[in-house]
């Protein structure tokens, strides 16, 4: 996997933290426009404990960053780790298409 040689815990800690729908709500989010993380947890019938765990999973994940301001923290997305993701995703198409090719030859030979 190529990928700005991503390692395979890179790997995990970015689809671990896409395969949860109030993170990815938090990413669209926060990739439009920064929000404080009590902001954030205005929008969510959960803690604001719960939001700022979801935060640290995306944070770790190089998908968001937050940065303190005053009393706010402040999280914004992180266009580099959505720019991994998207290149990781477009390596695996590329793998699919190539076997989907191979199965197409195959079939035209016989």
């Amino acid at each position: 996997m190529v990928v700005d040689q991503l390692r395979d815990a890179d790997v995990d800690r970015l689809f671990q933290a896409l395969a949860d729908a109030t993170r990815r709500d938090i990413v669209r989010r926060v990739t439009a426009g920064e929000y404080s993380v009590s902001g954030l947890a205005a929008l969510y019938a959960m803690s604001f404990a719960a939001v700022q765990k979801h935060v640290a999973v995306l944070e770790r994940a190089s998908l968001v960053t937050k940065e303190k301001r005053g009393r706010e923290q402040i999280v914004r997305g992180n266009h580099e780790g959505l720019a991994k993701a998207r290149r990781l995703l477009d390596e695996y198409e590329a793998i699919w298409r190539q076997r989907a090719e191979r199965i197409a030859d195959i079939l035209a030979e016989g």
